[in-house]
C-alpha cells in the first residue's frame, strides 16, 4: 500500500503536532459556541492541522469533509481499488512536482555560484602557472605539481593504485588555510589508494616509502567545480604535504 505513504506521513505528522501541544490550554476555544467539550478541540484542531497540510494540493475541502463522513459510516463513492489507483497517481504527480522544484533549486544554485567557479579557476590557473616554474617544482602530464621535501632511502616498491598505505599528511588551500591534518589528530591516515581523488592516485605512485613530497592539486584532480562541504571551495587548487610511512598491502 505505498500509495497510501503520503496520506499515513500527514496524519503521523498531526499525531506529533497534537502530542506536542496536548497540555497547552483550550479553554479560549471552549467558550465558541461550536466547541463545547475536549473532543470538540481535539477535532477542531486536527482539522485545522489536516487543511494547514493539504491548502497548497488544490483538493476540494467539501469533498474531503463528504469523504470523512462517509468512511465514518463505512460508505465510499469509489472501490478500494480505484482509491489506490487514484492515490497512486496524485502520489506520482507530487513526486513529479517535487523533482521539479528540486531542479529548479539546483539550477539557482549554480547560477548563484558560477561566479565564484570562474574565480576559483583563474585564481588556480595563475597559482598554479607560476608556482610550476618555482625551484624543485615538477609537472606531470595530467597538471598534477609536485615537489620533494624530504627524500627517503629510494629504494622498494612504489604504491600501485590497487596498494593499501598508510601516510601523514597536511591539505591547505591556497591561501594556506588548513583543512585536515593527520598529524593534528597524531594518527597516521589508512586507505586503499583507489578510493582518494585523483591527484593522490596519481602522485602517491611516485613515491617511496620514507618520501615526503608536496603536491599542488589542480581542482580537476581533486573534488572539481563541487568542492566538498564548508571546508574545501568549488574548483579549489589543493596543497597537500604528504608522508609515506607504509605500504599496507
Amino acid at each position: 500500500m505505498k500509495s497510501l505513504k503520503i496520506v499515513l506521513i500527514i496524519f503521523l505528522g498531526l499525531s506529533v503536532t497534537f502530542a506536542q501541544n496536548k497540555n497547552q490550554s483550550v479553554q479560549k476555544d471552549q467558550k465558541s459556541s461550536t466547541i463545547k467539550t475536549q473532543n470538540d478541540s481535539i477535532s477542531y484542531a486536527i482539522g485545522q492541522n489536516i487543511y494547514s497540510q493539504l491548502k497548497d494540493l488544490g483538493l476540494n475541502i467539501d469533498m474531503l469533509a463528504k469523504s470523512m463522513k462517509d468512511a465514518a459510516v463505512n460508505k465510499s463513492d469509489l472501490s478500494k481499488e480505484n482509491i489506490i489507483k487514484v492515490l497512486t497517481a496524485f502520489q506520482a504527480k507530487m513526486q513529479e512536482k517535487q523533482a521539479a522544484q528540486m531542479k529548479a533549486e539546483q539550477e539557482k544554485q549554480k547560477a548563484e555560484m558560477a561566479p565564484i567557479i570562474e574565480k576559483n579557476k583563474k585564481d588556480g590557473e595563475a597559482f598554479l602557472a607560476e608556482n610550476k616554474n618555482k625551484e624543485g617544482v615538477k609537472t606531470t602530464a595530467s597538471g598534477l605539481q609536485y615537489k620533494v621535501l624530504v627524500a627517503g632511502p629510494g629504494t622498494g616498491p612504489t604504491p600501485k593504485d590497487t596498494s593499501k598505505l598508510k601516510a601523514h599528511y597536511k591539505g591547505t588551500l591556497m591561501d594556506g588555510k588548513e583543512f585536515d591534518s593527520s598529524y593534528k589528530r597524531n594518527q597516521p591516515y589508512e586507505f586503499p589508494l583507489n578510493q582518494m581523488i585523483q591527484g593522490w592516485i596519481e602522485g602517491l605512485q611516485l613515491m617511496h616509502v620514507g618520501d615526503k613530497f608536496e603536491f599542488y592539486i589542480p581542482y580537476q584532480l581533486a573534488y572539481g567545480e563541487e568542492g566538498r562541504g564548508d571546508m574545501i571551495p568549488p574548483a579549489s587548487v589543493l596543497i597537500f604535504e604528504v608522508e609515506l610511512l607504509e605500504i599496507v598491502k
